[in-house]
């Protein structure tokens, strides 16, 4: 009886679980099982691994007059994907002597074959390399166009595998493969990532104030106007004043993007996402989840932008679904067996029309709607929805002159840039102890132990929630504005100033 044991891994949501991949050669009638929990794509290996292996020269098992079993443990965990292949393949060779024996315990091997033996791409290499670097393995071995990905992380050793006869030749010591270099990584606020520039925005001064202050702070903001007042463009624009994510931050987003698929032609995400999803989406494409879960919008938004267009067209039930991942950063997706957590840091712009006519309050066009259409349509949006919305601003009708202005003011656009860029490091060495970047992210008891008010600023603010029936959710967002504002200031102590502009910036007209 021959027996091998190799290692893999698996991507549950957007973690990586190691597998072992034990495989049993003995005599009997021909036969080739894969058990383990597997589904349709992993059960059809055995098809591909029995190509692979007979187009790279080595005795396939279709030649083999033995029972051949491999088990995928821990059996109990569902296996989907085509990644074990590589694994299923080096694991046969050592059960059937057909390579010299070599020390498995601290490799890992994951990637499709191709019938030719030659190696296709996967999703969540970075994912697998990072938990090889937790479990202390020291060497991956990779498809080659993962290579790069793979290479990121440091204290592993990465082997981009163009082929099966490649890789046994390697683990021969007859041709070695060169080891994948370290991947470095420049952070990018590349403009082709960018959908419109801050530059680009003519006009609308108090909107490009609650974008700065948004951007520094990563709070969420509604804009309310009249149909092509610019408030599609002005969330389009939020991005081209956003940092550029550090190293962190691009591990957890490419995670994310590679568990997804979403890569492409990129092996990291070194950018800030933009997502805008349409308002026929379902709960799953927006949450996550699915037959074989995978992210959904607000996790492919991580430490980025997720736009909703048209806000109140959305479904109600998914709206209200909003308000667990705003609160507390992640979107949890529940399953019989276990949940699983997708992060979900994102900052929420929203935009939408005051009436079904988009008219109501304008100063140059009447409105058509009646009292109670006005009525019934913003309240689409439900109150603990809005009470987590920090800043909510209306856009109004640009001015004619401001629309003729064929001048780009890029040193008024710089200058929010540097800003917003100061203002996120002033947060990121105040909040470090907490291991949170930004403001809105604090909780009530970060806020009461954090920020200081002098005695003026303290008095308004009992003031405003003693006559404006504030939620004490509402309390602490003001506060949390209020502190970016300071930052922006680069004042330590909020004032007076800071919590009235905070303060406005939670009363809609219209509504």
């Amino acid at each position: 009886m021959n027996l091998s044991k190799v290692f893999s891994a698996s991507i549950d949501g957007i973690e990586a679980k190691l597998i072992e991949i034990e495989t049993d050669v003995h005599v009997g009638l021909h036969s080739f099982n894969i058990v383990g929990l597997a589904d349709k794509s992993l059960s059809e290996a055995k098809e591909r691994v029995s190509s692979a292996l007979k187009n790279s020269g080595v005795k396939p098992p279709t030649k083999e007059n033995r029972k051949i079993v491999v088990n995928l443990a821990p059996a109990d965990l569902k296996k989907t994907g085509s990644h074990y292949d590589l694994g299923i393949a080096v694991g046969y060779l050592l059960a059937t002597k057909q390579i010299k024996e070599f020390n498995a315990k601290d490799k890992i091997f994951v990637g499709e074959l191709a019938l030719d033996g030659s190696l296709r791409p996967i999703g969540g290499v970075l994912n697998i390399s990072r938990m090889a670097e937790k479990e202390k393995f020291k060497e991956v071995f990779v498809p080659k166009e993962n290579g790069v990905e793979a290479a990121i992380v440091e204290g592993v050793k990465v082997f981009p595998v163009n082929n099966l006869l490649e890789l046994i030749n390697h683990l021969e010591n007859r041709t070695l493969i060169k080891q994948q270099p370290k991947t470095e990584i420049e952070p990018s606020i590349s403009s082709e990532h960018n959908l419109v520039d801050i530059s680009d925005i003519k006009g609308q001064e108090n909107a490009k104030r609650a974008l700065m202050i948004a951007a520094a702070g990563g709070h969420n903001l509604l804009m309310q106007g009249t149909p092509g007042a610019g408030k599609t463009m002005l969330a389009q624009a939020l991005n081209s004043i956003l940092p550029p994510p550090d190293l962190d931050e691009i591990m957890e987003i490419t995670q994310i993007y590679s568990a997804a698929g979403l890569l492409k032609n990129n092996s990291f995400i070194n950018w800030r996402p933009f997502r805008a999803p349409h308002q026929t989406a379902s709960p799953v494409a927006v949450f996550g989840g699915g037959q074989n879960p995978r992210p959904g919008e607000i996790s492919l938004a991580h430490r980025g932008i997720l736009f909703l267009d048209e806000l109140p067209e959305f479904r109600r039930d998914l709206l209200e679904s909003l308000r667990q991942p705003l609160e507390s950063g992640k979107a949890v997706i529940s399953r019989i067996k276990n949940n699983l957590v997708f992060p979900a840091k994102f900052t929420l712009v929203a935009a939408m029309n005051p009436c079904p006519c988009g008219y109501y309050g304008d100063e140059e066009k009447d409105c058509k709607c009646s009292a109670f259409e006005v009525f019934r349509y913003q309240k689409k949006v439900s109150g603990p929805l809005l009470d987590r919305i920090d800043l909510q601003i209306n856009v109004p009708r640009v001015k004619i002159e401001h629309l003729q202005n064929k001048t780009r003011d890029e040193k008024s656009a710089n200058e929010m840039r540097k800003k917003v860029a100061n203002t996120r490091n002033i947060q990121k060495a105040r909040l470090k102890k907490f291991k949170i970047l930004t403001n809105s992210e604090m909780s009530s008891k970060m806020c009461d132990e954090m920020i200081e008010l002098n005695k003026e600023a303290d008095k308004f603010l009992k003031d405003i929630f003693e006559k404006s029936l504030i939620s004490a959710r509402g309390y602490y967002r003001i506060l949390k504005t209020a502190q970016t504002i300071a930052d922006l200031e680069e004042v330590k102590n909020v004032d007076v100033g800071h919590l009235a502009e905070a303060f406005q910036y939670r009363l809609r007209e219209n509504s």
